[in-house]
């Protein structure tokens, strides 16, 4: 499917990526491995998402302890992508609309571009995402998984980082893009690719234990 390949390396969107395919995440040591103890976050996608920017997230945050869940339109399963190849399928634990804020202590929103795409018109993950960082919980987003917070109006006045392809509809959208690994303000952990998804992971992690 030309066009909807994820955020790693190749020509991508007309522009050559500096990502590594399957950075690793970092390994989590004592007493840190058990932090996230009883804190459970969701993860949102539907079909066409880049798989490690939901694998490596996923399994940082269970070697801390944390319980995740899978999110998406419907029940069922929802396809990752490596790059522009089908990859693996994954359940759903629950669906957008099913779904409520208070039963999360977090959000991660990985990107693809077929992913975002859809994900961002979404009105049931929108609400739940605003809800989410409404209640002071940190909301994750990587590569072009920032669409969803554009269309959830949650970038103005914030400064994120993304895949540079992004950073106009960012900028459009009232926030302030830098080209960094990973970027905090307030609530919002954002990160720019696969490369990124140590830092991402750590920080993800630091302020879920706050």
């Amino acid at each position: 499917m030309p066009g909807f390949g994820p955020c790693v390396d190749g020509v991508y969107g007309g522009l050559k990526t500096t990502a590594r395919r399957h950075p690793e995440s970092p390994t989590l040591e004592d007493p840190m491995s058990k932090a996230l103890t009883g804190k459970r976050i969701a993860i949102l996608v539907t079909d066409g998402f880049e798989q490690v920017e939901l694998t490596g997230p996923k399994e940082a945050l269970e070697q801390a302890g944390a319980t995740v869940e899978i999110l998406s339109t419907e029940e069922g399963q929802v396809k990752g992508w490596n790059h522009d190849k089908p990859a693996d399928d994954f359940k759903i634990d629950r669906t957008f609309k099913a779904a409520n804020a208070s039963d999360y202590h977090g959000v991660v929103l990985p990107g693809g571009v077929q992913n975002s795409d859809t994900i961002r018109i979404d009105t049931d993950a929108q609400k739940l995402v605003k809800d989410i960082e409404g209640s002071g919980k940190p909301v994750a987003v990587i590569c072009h998984g920032g669409w969803l917070l554009i269309s959830a109006g949650l970038v103005k006045g914030k400064t994120l980082t993304s895949f540079k392809t992004l950073k106009d509809d960012l900028v459009n959208a009232g926030a302030k893009w830098v080209d960094q690994e990973v970027v905090t303000d307030g609530t919002l952990i954002s990160s720019r690719q696969p490369d990124d998804i140590p830092a991402f992971n750590s920080k993800l992690i630091e302020a879920l234990s706050a």
